[in-house]
């Protein structure tokens, strides 16, 4: 398996008076991942992407195991369970500095095309070569 990882640190933007990170955070790092690893290693920044397609997600499990604290460095890992013509599921978890598990999950990714009129979507077909750098990161 492969594993795309990056590191974060925990700032004061991300928690609330408690100085834990305030659970909306967490899904705003895990899309920093996704957009990341679309970029570093599929190739595929969103600022090109989204000019004519775009990879929402249409599925998100999380399970939350540890707070996460305010200067704490967090490993976030990011691989794919499942790839299908248009869609990818990833599996995700992020760890602190004492590898205790902070959170878990699932997140299920479709690639889809913009209409000219930029009014509408629809789910496209992953091209052979992207599906082969997809493949690099299957568990």
């Amino acid at each position: 398996m492969s594993e795309f990882i990056k590191q974060e640190k925990v700032r004061f933007q991300h928690v609330d008076y408690a100085g834990i990170v305030f659970y909306p955070r967490f899904l705003e790092m895990l899309n920093c991942l996704v957009e990341d690893w679309f970029e570093e290693a599929l190739d595929r920044p969103f600022s090109k992407m989204h000019e004519t397609n775009g990879i929402p997600t249409v599925d998100l499990k999380i399970q939350f195991k540890n707070a996460a604290r305010l200067g704490e460095i967090l490993t976030k890992k990011l691989w794919v369970k499942e790839l299908k013509n248009s869609s990818i599921i990833c599996g995700f978890e992020f760890e602190n500095e004492s590898n205790n598990l902070v959170l878990e999950g699932e997140v299920t990714l479709v690639n889809v095309a913009f209409n000219p009129e930029r009014n509408g979507i629809k789910a496209e077909p992953f091209n052979e070569e992207m599906k082969n750098k997809i493949k690099n990161y299957k568990y």
